[in-house]
């Protein structure tokens, strides 16, 4: 009986349970994301976090210890390099798991896993203002503020607009005269040869 086995079996042996989870793990670090079921993303990002972990300090007895739990000499290098380099600053964490719904064959649940400092849709770079409590001074601003902001916002909205003609000037540089002249001696040979024929 299970009392209280805080692990997911998955309903495999050991051994066979370590070499999937190794797989799936090297699978991930070169990889970035992958598409699995639940139970196992879960299972995953309990066994690779740890690792992820002591990739931040570079030695050889962390890089012997994950090459104990990956066995893959590919995974532990790309581990140590690249994805070191971007958890750096990250305290733990480093898996996303997003759900997608069932599967049709046996409806279990599907997901991927990711590592979340590779995702660039969720990890824009766009700076998050901070929602404060507005206080009542804010409320009673004078009519001058509101028309000097209005100023301001105007005066940055004219900037790009004022650029543009710029860009446009060297467009209108371009010699035109000089088309129509070629054009014109074209055309009058094949006048002349029509009157000659003639």
């Amino acid at each position: 009986m299970r009392h209280r086995k805080g692990n997911n079996n998955l309903k495999r042996k050991s051994a066979h349970r370590k070499a999937m989870l190794a797989n799936m793990s090297c699978s991930l670090i070169m990889h970035k994301r992958i598409k699995t079921t639940l139970a196992k993303a879960k299972a995953l990002r309990k066994f690779i976090e740890p690792i992820i972990t002591r990739s931040k300090h570079d030695s050889t007895h962390n890089r012997r210890i994950s090459f104990s739990y990956l066995r893959q000499k590919e995974a532990v290098t790309e581990l140590f390099s690249n994805i070191s380099d971007k958890v750096a600053d990250r305290p733990g964490g480093y898996t996303r798991i997003i759900k997608l719904g069932n599967r049709l064959g046996d409806a279990a649940e599907m997901c991927f896993i990711e590592l979340v400092d590779f995702n660039d849709i969720y990890n824009s770079d766009k700076t998050k203002k901070k929602r404060t409590r507005r206080s009542k001074r804010s409320e009673n601003i004078s009519s001058e503020e509101i028309v000097e902001k209005q100023v301001l916002t105007q005066k940055l909205s004219s900037k790009p607009v004022s650029e543009e003609p710029k860009a446009e000037e060297p467009k209108a540089e371009e010699p035109v005269s000089e088309e129509p002249v070629s054009e014109e001696p074209k055309e009058e040979p094949a006048s002349e040869d029509t009157n000659n024929k003639d």
